[in-house]
């Protein structure tokens, strides 16, 4: 008669066991499932932003050994006119390029969501490709019409005005580049501002309608409050992408003669380039990678406490 009860008594424990082991079988498996994008993520994303802090510290050409040096490196390249120079034209050329680039997007989006528009989806399609197409060979074409004996000097000869300095000049190279990375993301931004259009409901336009209100009160009061988000979005984006500007310039002035060094287009990231492929200086190279990443930071900081504000997360008062 013991053995019954002994049974009885076990039996609920081994169930709890294999419960507890299937809840952990299907953990183990939700997490083999995630592990490879932290496994990337640390291999190529966290590793070496954690092994550029650390050699920011130190004196290094890649070659020899590594001498830590504390914080030399950031004083170099603090007291060095070339970076400030390439901080300031980082800022001028993103401002540039950004805030037209976010306002040409939006009429574009709002014309793509036209219904008046019957080719609507073959004109998203060829807005949206200069962002698939090769940097490399925007900037060659790009290179080409801002040249000296150029489409865009051509044109401003043919109309009576002085030819700019497009590849030497400390405007022209920055408003070259500028329109360079306005007419790559100008369609991506688009694309964005265009499904933010749709998702905003046609019963509001039609009650506005009817309460008389006309197209341009309708942008005013309506798209723009509620596509805000989007803009703030496509704003932060900008600004980030504005910061990490390499290619364009560097291809651009090296196609132009000038060098990838000259001061009226080098902008931090090509600042960082010649300091760690060009004079071999690893130290100062990733101290400036790592104010880079500060500058981003504070950026993307700023961006966020301004959509806070603007779109109104407060406790306001209750009624």
């Amino acid at each position: 008669m013991a053995e019954p009860a002994a049974a009885a008594t076990t039996s609920p424990n081994m169930a709890k066991r294999s419960l507890l082991s299937e809840r952990g079988r299907s953990r183990l498996t939700a997490y083999l499932f995630i592990s490879p994008f932290f496994i990337l993520f640390a291999i190529f994303g966290l590793y070496p932003i954690l092994f550029t802090i650390y050699l920011s510290f130190y004196k290094w050409d890649a070659l020899g050994p590594m001498k830590y040096v504390g914080f030399r490196n950031y004083e170099l390249i603090t007291t060095d006119p070339t970076f400030w120079i390439s901080f300031s034209n980082t800022l001028i050329m993103g401002l540039m390029g950004t805030l037209p680039q976010v306002i040409v997007a939006l009429f574009v989006a709002v014309m793509l969501n036209s219904a008046l528009n019957k080719y609507k989806n073959i004109f998203r399609i060829l807005y949206f490709m200069p962002n698939i197409t090769s940097i490399v060979a925007v900037t060659l074409v790009f290179s080409t019409m801002f040249g000296n004996n150029g489409m865009i000097n051509w044109l401003l000869t043919s109309t009576g005005l002085d030819s700019v300095p497009f590849n030497s000049g400390w405007w022209g190279v920055k408003i070259a580049i500028s329109t360079m990375v306005m007419w790559r993301w100008m369609g991506y931004n688009a694309i964005i501002f265009l499904s933010g259009l749709q998702s905003i409901p046609t019963d509001i336009y039609e009650a506005s309608r009817i309460d008389g209100a006309n197209r341009r009160q309708q942008m005013l009061f309506i798209t723009l409050p509620l596509l805000r988000p989007f803009i703030l979005f496509v704003t932060l984006v900008s600004t980030i992408g504005a910061l990490q500007l390499f290619t364009e310039p560097y291809v651009f002035l090296g196609q132009s003669g000038t060098g990838s060094t000259r001061q009226e287009g080098v902008t931090m990231v090509t600042y960082l380039y010649n300091e760690a492929f060009k004079n071999g200086f690893f130290g100062t190279a990733a101290a400036t990678a790592v104010l880079l990443l500060i500058a981003t930071i504070l950026f993307s900081l700023l961006n966020m406490i301004i959509s806070s504000r603007m779109g109104g997360e407060s406790g306001g008062k209750k009624a």
